[in-house]
């Protein structure tokens, strides 16, 4: 078990955009494990809406019986932003090869992330698609497109976008903090 899909967010909340993405990096036969990384705190936000501890609850939730797939912590042990580079560096003393996993919509931004050219030196990238946004031929495409975003989530809860295995745990976390 030497290849990894990292597949990293927030997750503020889980829907069934990051359930399609897991279910289609599972049927790719050169990935040995897939790595879920929720952040404390995405690098180019100011704040979550959920807390740490329940995000984590609802991708274990989710994700929590699946062989094929692992929580990793890192992320929300540092408790401050992480750079995703600095996770590919912990994740490479335990892997050998690492795909990481992003949505075309962060295409337009992955040049700003920082160290994005050590990062791409280090990781090989798959791209969901996402929205009709076309993807350079250097990356390689994940066949899954689902209309939704978290933010959009937030903004107006429908629980035909989360998953039913947590969806009452979610939709009650954000109409009773009327997050946005």
């Amino acid at each position: 078990m030497d290849t990894i899909a990292l597949f990293g967010g927030s997750f503020d909340p889980p829907h069934l955009g990051h359930v399609a993405i897991v279910e289609a990096l599972e049927k790719l036969d050169f990935i040995d494990r897939i790595i879920i990384v929720p952040t404390f705190l995405n690098p180019f936000k100011t704040k979550t809406f959920a807390s740490s501890k329940q995000r984590l609850a609802w991708l274990e939730c989710l994700f929590g019986t699946k062989q094929k797939v692992s929580i990793e912590t890192y992320e929300l042990k540092q408790k401050r932003k992480v750079a995703s580079i600095e996770t590919v560096e912990y994740l490479l003393q335990k892997y050998t090869k690492i795909y990481f996993v992003i949505g075309a919509d962060n295409l337009e931004k992955l040049h700003q992330w920082h160290n994005f050219t050590e990062l791409e030196k280090k990781v090989t990238f798959i791209v969901a698609q996402r929205d009709k946004i076309a993807i350079p031929k250097n990356y390689k495409t994940l066949d899954v497109d689902y209309p939704i975003s978290s933010t959009m989530l937030r903004q107006k809860i429908d629980t035909d976008k989360i998953s039913k295995k947590c969806a009452e745990q979610i939709v009650h976390h954000y109409k009773d903090n009327n997050a946005k």
